[in-house]
């Protein structure tokens, strides 16, 4: 059963408020309002000028203690990407980093495919892979985390606030710490935020949003075997807190276990949001020795996942 061995997470010093990317976003100062005092963001993290993104992400893999010395064991790389590109060609961090780790003996790649909700795609798939490799001892390493490289003019100003952070994580295909017990995906392309300016998918999204997104935790908790109030916590992706509000309504859930507190401080850092979420539950002392948590992503494009664990 894949699982997760340890999980860890690294965020940049440097805090940036909102009010500081209104400029470039396009914001205006009644937008500002709205994302602080309504949608409860705050401030982003950033790097600092000069620092790269594989800083970032050399970051975040420093931090996973378990891997040290068990580099041998480590098969394949995967890099959960939340947006198709990220540096200038031909730059490519993922190798490079993987040189540094020790890890250039690993097959690696990147998966895009599922936008922000990729994260929960790389598990799933590093499972796989894992599992039809033939030796029990072999793991898999997974990384995210982005800079805020491109500007995308068709995404809404609301939506361009973007922090930055990372977070990385050992798999493997038969490990007890974070088991696997269900996972649940669903596209709906005709969604697509990046389909033609005429089109009216940016307004569907914004009113299908929150059902789908409901609807595919309540999948992945039925395929878990499970019912919702067995589930102890959910670990969001960063976008806002008012639609994770009006999403525990649609479910009948309770708000204060959906944990929230990366929102205002951090914001929404691409696929690394779970990871990231993961490391502050575990800090916390939120998550026990079997309890059911799900985590939960939604992505541009457009894809909406939850994936159930037993901690």
């Amino acid at each position: 059963m894949t699982a997760l061995e340890t999980v860890a997470a690294y965020l940049p010093d440097r805090r940036v408020p909102i009010e500081e990317l209104a400029g470039r976003l396009d914001l205006s100062p009644s937008q500002v309002e709205v994302l602080r005092r309504i949608r409860g963001l705050s401030e982003v993290r950033r790097q600092n000028p000069g620092e790269t993104l594989l800083d970032l992400l050399t970051a975040a893999v420093g931090e996973l203690d378990e891997l040290r010395g068990r580099e041998h064991r480590v098969r394949y790389v995967l890099y959960a990407r939340g947006v198709p590109v990220t540096t200038p060609f031909p730059i490519n961090p993922l190798h490079e980093l993987c040189r540094r780790a020790g890890l250039a003996h690993a097959s690696a790649f990147t998966v895009t495919h599922h936008a922000c909700a990729t994260n929960l795609l790389a598990v799933d798939l590093a499972g796989r892979l894992l599992r039809t490799d033939g030796d029990p001892e072999a793991l898999a390493l997974i990384v995210a985390g982005e800079t805020v490289f491109t500007h995308d003019a068709k995404l809404p100003p609301d939506s361009r606030v973007f922090g930055e952070g990372a977070g990385a994580c050992l798999v493997s295909a038969g490990g007890t710490r974070d088991r696997v017990l269900s996972y649940a995906c669903h596209q709906r392309g005709d969604l697509d935020n990046w389909l033609s300016a005429d089109s009216d998918h940016a307004e569907r999204f914004a009113r299908e949003y929150r059902e789908l997104l409901a609807g595919v935790i309540q999948a992945a908790v039925r395929r878990a075997g499970l019912r919702l109030e067995e589930i102890k916590l959910i670990l969001p992706h960063n976008v806002n807190v008012v639609s994770w509000r009006r999403v525990c309504r649609l479910l009948d859930f309770p708000p204060e276990r959906v944990l929230l507190d990366n929102v205002p401080r951090v914001g929404h850092t691409f696929a690394a949001d779970a990871f990231i979420n993961h490391r502050s539950a575990t800090e916390l002392g939120l998550l026990s020795p079997g309890d059911r948590y799900l985590v939960a992503a939604a992505g541009y494009g457009a894809t909406f996942s939850a994936m159930v664990f037993e901690h």
